[in-house]
């Protein structure tokens, strides 16, 4: 019997690729998302993409604050262990609406978690972020790291990380994944799926993808004063598709280690790319110039920030495969194939 999967906020970018990677590993998956930033398109080719394994997809929209349909969900499934993606995500937003924020996520997540421990579901794999390191002083940053979110997005994800600490300190049959992420990029090869915001992009890939195509003239670089190589900010960049493999084997330590308790991992590459670097990364895979603006550093921003990912590579057997040529590459196909996201016409096989 297949094992079967919670995933809330499956139809948004890092959730969409792990549903394809759970999906072709063999899992059930019950994908939940009030599409509020992303598109019932990409289930939609997700499902495609699995092929024979698409028939095991199911999908419901709806807000995982509204505690009835999430109640209707488990009672007629039972779930072997839940992702959770579902959460608003943009940095400068956060400090414009802060209760939104805590609203969304804070609310959000104590409402799956009631409703897990009433269904006897305690393995969750949860989708925290490196802002919970703040401006780190000393790099690489470890799990150890010291803990300062510099912003309402950031400081969700950390009370959130303290309260399954909390729960599974009350509660030991809980066993809990806190995945960190550093800055996932690229697509699936494909070409079908990839990232989509609604708006005006936060990040710096989904900017630089619509200057290429035309949707955007050109590109603001916020911050060319850091001491740095180039001046630019420099994250660690992460292809999407091994930060979905990487929820795999979060998912496969649940059932092959029975001494799991509430476990955090980075997931990056362990490298920091400034943004000037993946700038000409892209460029030349895409074969375009992307005209540059020099702006402001934005409040909020880190200098520096790149993962130590010896624990994820030591204990999950996971390493990330993709340097940012291939991240380039796909994210350039994704764009090319999908100029305007999920709203495009469809792309040819």
């Amino acid at each position: 019997m297949a094992r079967r999967v919670l995933v809330t906020g499956g139809a948004g970018y890092i959730g969409s690729h792990t549903v394809l990677q759970l999906l072709l590993e063999g899992f059930s998956v019950v994908v939940v998302d009030n599409l509020d930033n992303s598109s019932v398109v990409a289930v939609q080719r997700v499902a495609q993409l699995a092929g024979e394994f698409g028939k095991n997809l199911a999908f419901h929209r709806f807000d995982i604050r509204d505690k009835e349909a999430l109640e209707k969900v488990f009672a007629t499934s039972k779930f072997d262990a839940v992702i959770h993606f579902a959460g608003l995500k943009a940095v400068g937003e956060s400090v414009q609406k802060p209760l939104i924020y805590y609203e969304n996520n804070i609310i959000g997540t104590i409402t799956l978690l009631e409703v897990m421990a009433a269904h006897g579901c305690k393995k969750l794999v949860f989708s925290s972020s490196a802002t919970v390191y703040g401006w780190p002083k000393d790099l690489p940053c470890t799990e150890e790291s010291p803990l300062c979110a510099m912003n309402p997005y950031g400081r969700t994800k950390l009370m959130i990380e303290e309260i399954c600490h909390d729960i599974h300190h009350a509660d030991g049959d809980w066993k809990i994944m806190l995945l960190r992420y550093f800055n996932p990029v690229g697509a699936h090869p494909s070409g079908q799926i990839g990232e989509d915001p609604c708006g005006i992009p936060n990040n710096l890939m989904p900017l630089v993808q619509q200057v290429a195509v035309g949707r955007r003239p050109t590109l603001a670089v916020f911050g060319n004063d850091y001491s740095t190589k180039d001046g630019t900010g420099v994250r660690d960049y992460i292809h999407v598709v091994d930060l979905a493999d990487g929820h795999i084997a979060a998912l496969q330590k649940f059932f092959e280690d029975p001494n799991i308790g509430c476990e955090v991992y980075n997931l990056g590459t362990g490298k920091g790319t400034s943004v000037l670097e993946m700038v000409a990364a892209f460029e030349k895979a895409s074969g375009k110039k992307i005209p540059l603006v020099m702006a402001g550093r934005r409040p909020g921003d880190a200098e520096i920030l790149y993962a130590c990912t010896v624990k994820a590579e030591k204990e999950l057997s996971w390493k990330a495969k993709y340097g940012i040529e291939e991240m380039c590459r796909d994210q350039w196909n994704w764009a090319t194939k999908n100029p305007w996201g999920y709203r495009s016409p469809d792309p040819p096989n």
